[in-house]
């Protein structure tokens, strides 16, 4: 215990340590206000002056001209909605909302437009997967909005996964699971969500490089042959090294989490956060969560994530005899899932990002993307969705790669 006391506060006490937490902590915040910075309004007042609002003063407004849509997304409230639009535009005479005329949208469309989120996505053809217009729809049906929900997920899983049909199976079945009829509370984005993951990206940057040094630094400077001569040397200095980089890495994340989720919700309204996931993301989401729970859920992830890479990095760096080279090889791996996604066919990409420590938090290819897609993982009559091989893999690599890492710094052979 003396030992690990010791190597945290060794750690802790480095310069570049304290450099890398403050800046994640400042970013949390930065970037909890960013999304605030892209709300924009504007409305003509009764003196037909043109008013244009911005940030907090924006979301204020579209939150209380949405008022009267909030709550349980009943189909009949669908319905309503989707007749108000309908007569709204036959009463201008135009086809698409964006030709009417100036203010119009703002007093008869704008309040009802969160229950029109996913009407066009429900009747997208089975075929084409192409969307129809709201003038096309015919209202009587949305009666059965949630029976046409269900439909439009076995299309979409046909035509996403024609050869699997464990996978189609498997989702239908996960979306009968989900709680309905929706909930929506306007005024929070997917921007929100989008910056949380930038931010989990970034401290886990910060992370790895803190982790990157805690061997190969000691083979560089020698201090090392020195260690292995006392008493506590060997595997009492490796899991020393081990368990305080994980444990400074995981309250980190876990802080810079928090203050990220406080800081957003604050802005945005914390009532935002009971807003079912469908009503933000595709209709047919499969995921029975709201958005409150999925930043929960990406924080908990993205902490798997994190410590997964945090060992794999104190792996490498106990096979490493350069800090340089041991950083450029970790941050190497955390950059890897955005090349994979980008570079390899889809379920080739999606098979490797599963298993990579850092796919939990990478840009385009985390599990914040995972959740609200409907890539599966197909072996023979099996089909596991990707956000579960995300984390079943970051549960087994921790353990793994942590072992790797004291095994392979007990076995140190000094030349």
């Amino acid at each position: 215990m003396e030992i690990l006391k010791l190597e945290l506060k060794r750690m802790l006490k480095s310069k570049l340590t304290l450099i890398l937490l403050v800046l994640a902590l400042l970013f949390s915040i930065l970037l909890a206000y960013l999304p605030v910075t892209y709300c924009y309004s504007n409305y003509t007042d009764e003196a037909g002056n043109e008013v244009n609002l911005t940030g907090i003063s924006s979301i204020a407004y579209e939150k209380k001209r949405q008022a009267a849509a909030s709550g349980i997304v009943t189909p009949e409230r669908v319905q309503q909605a989707v007749e108000d639009y309908q007569d709204c535009l036959n009463q201008y005479g135009v086809a698409e909302s964006y030709n009417l005329p100036k203010g119009v949208y703002e007093q008869e469309i704008l309040p009802i437009a969160p229950l029109l989120h996913g009407v066009k996505e429900a009747f997208a053809d089975s075929d084409t997967g192409m969307a129809p217009a709201i003038m096309e729809i015919d209202s009587q049906q949305l009666k059965d909005y949630y029976s046409i929900c269900e439909g439009r997920l076995v299309s979409l899983m046909a035509m996403e996964q024609p050869d699997n049909p464990a996978a189609q199976r498997r989702a239908a079945k996960m979306y009968r699971k989900v709680e309905k009829p929706f909930k929506v509370y306007p005024g929070m984005t997917s921007t929100v969500m989008d910056y949380q993951n930038i931010m989990g990206f970034l401290t886990l940057m910060f992370c790895v490089v803190i982790a990157s040094p805690a061997f190969s630094v000691d083979y560089q400077s020698g201090s090392d042959d020195i260690l292995r001569c006392t008493k506590y040397g060997r595997t009492n200095l490796a899991i020393a090294k081990l368990v305080s980089t994980l444990l400074i890495s995981g309250a980190a994340f876990a802080v810079c989490s928090t203050l990220y989720i406080l800081t957003a919700n604050s802005l945005f309204g914390w009532e935002c956060t009971k807003t079912s996931i469908q009503m933000m993301y595709s209709i047919v989401t499969l995921a029975e969560i709201n958005i409150g729970e999925l930043q929960w859920l990406f924080a908990a992830a993205g902490m798997l994530s994190v410590l997964a890479s945090v060992s794999f990095t104190l792996f490498i760096s106990s096979r490493c005899k350069s800090t340089v080279v041991s950083l450029a090889a970790a941050l190497a791996f955390c950059i890897a899932p955005v090349v994979i996604y980008m570079a390899l066919p889809g379920t080739l990409s999606a098979w490797i990002c599963s298993i990579l420590p850092a796919s939990g938090t990478s840009i385009q290819a985390s599990i914040l993307y995972a959740i609200t897609d409907f890539q599966f993982l197909n072996f023979g009559g099996f089909a596991v969705w990707t956000p579960y091989a995300v984390v079943g893999a970051c549960i087994i690599e921790i353990p793994l790669f942590a072992f790797l890492a004291v095994r392979s710094y007990c076995s140190h052979t000094v030349n």
